[in-house]
């Protein structure tokens, strides 16, 4: 995989050509090539104009609530959400994202598993049965890296992260996609990721937590605001001292589906 300046950098300068629509999703999306000096990669292109306007989003854009999402993600270090950016393409503006190769026998650390079977080191999160009436549980891996995806979730207010927006690449890491319905001023944290409901934060996740605060107020928060309303990147400012505060992973919200449809 691209160093990640580098992958700034193809995505920014490079050409692009597309190559086809992804179907499965509800905004127009589409994959393409991206060449620049010899180097080619795919990407992911989300064109303002192909966005269908949601009642509860009304400001700004979803893909610069992608970028936005990257950038906090970068300033974690995590290196959780793949590198994006806003750029023009073949239809207009639009968020450019390093497409993420996932390989054939990639771990999954998230999904439906028979209730009376959850693996070892595994959280269940919720209960469903099949058309059979056979009991599952939607359930997760007591991973480090899904709990920092977890803290980054509850930072951004991600109000979609499903199992199928958690990609898995050959190195090792794991990648967050799909952040197009973050940043609300509102509680909307809907996941499938609740397994450390409660629990205490790792040490790590508040140094980092600790250093974004202050990120957040300063040049970070200067570069959300080209992409969000100047209240959106104050509750983001709010959402980390909470956590700081509490010490602890966020409960699911009472008024509000703590799990997004379809869950995987």
């Amino acid at each position: 995989m691209l160093a990640e300046g580098d992958a700034l950098e193809l995505l920014h300068r490079g050409t692009m050509e597309l190559e086809g629509r992804l179907v499965d999703a509800s905004n127009t999306t589409l994959r393409a090539g991206i060449t620049l000096d010899g180097v080619t990669r795919r990407c992911v292109y989300k064109p303002v104009r192909g966005e269908r306007p949601l009642w509860d989003f009304p400001d700004g854009t979803l893909a610069g609530r992608e970028v936005s999402a990257f950038l906090v993600s970068q300033a974690t270090g995590w290196g959780l959400v793949p590198p994006t950016i806003l750029r023009d393409g073949p239809l207009g503006p639009g968020a450019c994202q390093l497409w993420i190769d996932e390989p054939e026998d990639a771990e999954t650390l998230i999904g439906f598993v028979p209730a009376y079977d959850v693996p070892a080191g595994w959280f269940p999160v919720a209960s469903a049965r099949d058309e059979d009436g056979d009991a599952y549980a939607l359930a997760h891996a007591d991973d480090p890296r899904l709990a920092r995806l977890a803290v980054l979730d509850a930072v951004i207010n991600n109000a979609d992260r499903k199992g199928g927006h958690v990609l898995y690449a050959a190195d090792g890491r794991i990648h967050g996609v799909d952040h197009g319905v973050s940043f609300h001023v509102e509680n909307k944290l809907r996941t499938v990721l609740w397994g450390w409901t409660g629990k205490q934060l790792p040490a790590e996740c508040v140094e980092v937590l600790t250093r974004l605060g202050a990120e957040l107020d300063g040049e970070l928060g200067e570069k959300l605001e080209e992409h969000l309303t100047m209240s959106e990147v104050q509750h983001a400012r709010l959402r980390v001292r909470r956590l700081l505060r509490a010490g602890r992973f966020p409960k699911p919200p009472q008024d509000w589906p703590a799990v997004p449809w379809p869950p995987v």
